[in-house]
């Protein structure tokens, strides 16, 4: 109803289009680097080589510790460290947050990485941050630098694998190479090339 004291007329359509392109650029923007993100952990647990390159820049740069390495060579660098210490692990993002400025992203997503350790009966979790500059370079954003943080880590009786119990169950074991079912095209439950426990 016009007059209703407080009210106000909308915001022109050009004002509201604006808005909403500002917002769809935003959006997309958004899932496209954490997609990246995500692409690049799955890489490191697949030990995909092309996935975890694919996430860095050609001039991109990666600290781990005292390990810093170009973003091409990263991953030799990282499934060779990850290959002497665990024969599986899982890399999970968990809180993401990103500050966009044009073609630039501040972003910090922690981590939560399990690691179960050759043998099979320990384990490790480790809790850390990926502190990234990422970059819009011809439409596709990736990541200029990343520098890792480690706050908590611990050791964990993981022979809980290896009982009779949980191998009677079947689970279906993820590989370090593109067997694993997750590059299963399309996915089907009669699989039998499946790994299991």
């Amino acid at each position: 109803m016009s007059g209703t004291p407080g009210s106000s007329a909308p915001p022109p359509p050009e004002e509201r289009l604006a808005r909403l392109e500002r917002d769809v650029r935003y959006l997309t923007d958004r899932q496209q680097i954490l997609d990246c993100v995500a692409r690049h952990a799955r890489g490191h647990d697949r030990f995909d080589v092309d996935l975890l390159t694919a996430a860095y820049h050609e001039d991109g740069v990666d600290e781990h510790g005292h390990a810093v390495n170009a973003g091409p060579e990263y991953a030799q660098w990282a499934n060779a460290v990850h290959s002497v210490v665990a024969e599986l692990h899982t890399h999970n993002i968990t809180t993401h947050l990103c500050e966009i400025d044009g073609d630039t992203a501040h972003c910090e997503s922690y981590v939560l990485v399990g690691l179960l350790h050759r043998g099979g009966t320990t384990a490790q979790l480790m809790s850390g941050r990926y502190l990234d500059r990422m970059e819009r370079r011809d439409g596709t954003w990736r990541i200029a630098v990343r520098r890792c943080t480690v706050e908590l880590a611990l050791t964990a009786d993981a022979s809980m694998l290896q009982t009779g119990f949980f191998k009677k169950q079947g689970f279906v074991k993820g590989t370090r190479n593109e067997g694993d079912l997750s590059y299963h095209r399309p996915l089907r439950m009669a699989d039998g090339s499946a790994r299991r426990w």
